[in-house]
């Protein structure tokens, strides 16, 4: 069976909110998310470890998936529901290899070229972005837009696929409309903590009419 991805694709952010990734995805689900993706990227080792177990723990307990984001090695120690990587992470195959058949893996992709590639490879979706700016990427690759993402959906057919990348409330809807099954999004959900599962819930009511 096909890996469906809900709608709304939350990504963690400790630096941003303050909270822990465990809290973070406690009040993404009460919002209504489904599957959250744990985004680290200055923890390591052991504080990473602990951190993301508390998070698989707490996003088990509400009977959502999390997925971590560039590191298959603390999927795999945290039981985690996947990872996520990059184009410069561990390769999709040995990463498949070490997680086992029935974990998600999702790739990101930042051209056409990318996408078309990723379609011989064993992953559960792709993400293709970024759509906008962002200004939660250090190094971000150039702007596909809209057209670059509604070109990428004819070339990759059917396959799951998440638009990631200056992704709001306000622009949403036209990115679902223009081929993506899925949102992937950091700052608008999370820019104020104490708005998370309302504005989550927000979001998944609007993209609803689509």
């Amino acid at each position: 069976m096909a890996f469906v991805l809900p709608k709304v694709y939350p990504l963690t952010d400790v630096r941003l909110t303050g909270l822990s990734h465990a809290e973070q995805v406690r009040r993404l689900a009460a919002g209504g998310a489904l599957l959250v993706q744990l985004r680290e990227k200055t923890s390591r080792g052991r504080e990473f470890y602990e951190s993301a177990k508390a998070a698989v723990v707490a996003a088990h307990d509400r009977g959502i998936r999390l997925i971590i984001n560039d590191r298959a090695d603390i999927a795999a120690a945290v039981k985690a529901d996947g990872v996520h990587l990059g184009q410069d992470d561990l390769p999709v195959l040995a990463a498949r290899e070490l997680l086992g058949p029935q974990a998600i893996i999702g790739l990101s992709t930042h051209n056409l070229s990318q996408a078309e590639a990723a379609m011989e490879l064993p992953i559960s979706y792709l993400a293709f972005g970024p759509i906008f700016s962002t200004p939660t990427k250090d190094d971000p690759a150039p702007e596909v837009g809209l057209e670059g993402l509604n070109i990428a959906r004819k070339k990759v057919g059917d396959f799951p696929m998440v638009a990631i990348g200056g992704i709001t409330d306000k622009n949403a809807m036209e990115v679902i409309e223009a081929g993506a099954n899925s949102v992937a999004i950091i700052s608008a959900l999370l820019s104020n903590s104490e708005e998370i599962s309302s504005k989550t819930s927000a979001l998944f009511r609007l993209l609803s009419r689509v």
